[in-house]
């Protein structure tokens, strides 16, 4: 059996975030693990985070948690932390559109989904013609837009 792995993306702006990567990959809030009755419940439960004084709880707008909702996608985290984005991601995520169809249509859908994208808030950042576009999400992460390849 394959080890279950969870994508943590770290940011200035979990809710703005949080709202992109649920357009682009069609995912929604994820539900707060159990026994929680809410994502404020739960962060409650570690009591105060180092340098937070008295707030545990208050995290909640720092950061979002997202799942596919069919279940079969990687859960997203996204963690607000205070330093800036400063290199080029090490590990990105590829969006993938249907890969089936004649070269042309697969590009065709390339670029359809990368303007979908750019109209949610995120950017290209160059064009591999026929094969991928690589974008960047409203902070700067890196992603691809691409062909399934099976």
């Amino acid at each position: 059996m394959a080890t279950r792995f969870d994508l943590t993306l770290d940011c200035a702006d979990a809710p703005l975030l949080a709202d992109f990567w649920k357009t682009a990959l069609g995912y929604v809030d994820a539900p707060p693990p159990a026994p929680f009755a809410t994502r404020e419940e739960w962060l409650a439960s570690f009591g105060p985070l180092p340098g937070d004084g008295d707030k545990a709880g208050d995290a909640a707008d720092d950061g979002a948690w997202l799942c596919d909702p069919a279940g079969v996608g990687p859960r997203l985290s996204i963690l607000k932390v205070p330093e800036p984005k400063t290199a080029k991601n090490r590990l990105h995520i590829d969006v993938r559109v249907p890969g089936h169809g004649a070269p042309q249509e697969r590009w065709a859908r390339i670029e359809s989904e990368a303007d979908r994208l750019v109209r949610a808030g995120g950017t290209i950042l160059d064009e591999f013609d026929g094969h991928h576009i690589l974008m960047a999400d409203p902070e700067g992460n890196e992603f691809c837009v691409a062909a399934a390849t099976g």
